[in-house]
């Protein structure tokens, strides 16, 4: 009896690792979904300024290396044919749910953790893409852009190490403990990606730090 009853604890806790999600996930889902719906309409009502007033510099037109006018500009702005941060302020409102979900003790299927998280991949890749074309084709940075490039990676870095931890990913044995190991300092993964960023656009803008102080 007590070996059954223990197999069924131990299938009921894989389960609930499967299928929840700790209070410390959905407090950053929700912070970097805020910040990120904020810096995607702003964007937005940059952009209408702009089109309002063509020939009128934007509040976050700073100098020749920061300006959000250059970058609204270019056609990189509105891939899909309409202004990227449209995405951004539909799609930072599902990390927000996820977080209210969470908060109120939501439990899932497995395939909805893998599908979030296929999510914050595309928009990590679509943040990595527009920051490489920010820096070596426009040629400007968009503090407003950079405010939502600093949520969209530890965001994905994170929940994706969380996930993977927690067997969602993968059921690899191995890769989940690891994983587990890991979860306390996968911190350090989104901030070795800001440091890259930051070690890139210094040296492509020498004269950056110059300019703002």
């Amino acid at each position: 009896m007590s070996s059954r009853t223990a197999s069924a604890q131990a299938a009921t806790e894989t389960t609930d690792r499967r299928t929840g999600a700790p209070r410390v996930v959905a407090i950053l889902l929700m912070i970097a979904g805020c910040v990120g719906f904020y810096g995607s309409f702003k964007l937005v009502v940059e952009k209408y300024d702009l089109l309002e007033h063509p020939n009128q510099a934007l509040g976050c037109d700073i100098n020749p290396f920061v300006s959000c006018s250059t970058v609204i500009d270019s056609w990189q702005s509105h891939i899909f044919g309409f202004p990227n941060p449209i995405l951004g302020v539909a799609g930072f409102a599902a990390p927000i749910g996820v977080a209210i979900g969470v908060l109120a003790g939501m439990k899932v299927a497995r395939w909805y953790w893998v599908a979030f998280n296929i999510g914050l991949g595309l928009a990590w890749v679509f943040v990595t893409f527009l920051f490489t074309q920010t820096v070596f084709f426009i040629g400007a940075l968009c503090p407003w852009c950079m405010l939502v490039w600093s949520v969209t990676i530890p965001m994905f870095w994170v929940f994706t190490v969380w996930n993977i931890a927690h067997g969602n990913i993968t059921r690899n044995e191995g890769a989940r403990r690891a994983m587990k190991s890991f979860l306390p300092f996968s911190w350090t993964i989104p901030v070795a990606n800001a440091l890259v960023i930051v070690v890139i656009i210094l040296t492509h803008f020498p004269l950056l730090l110059r300019t703002l102080f």
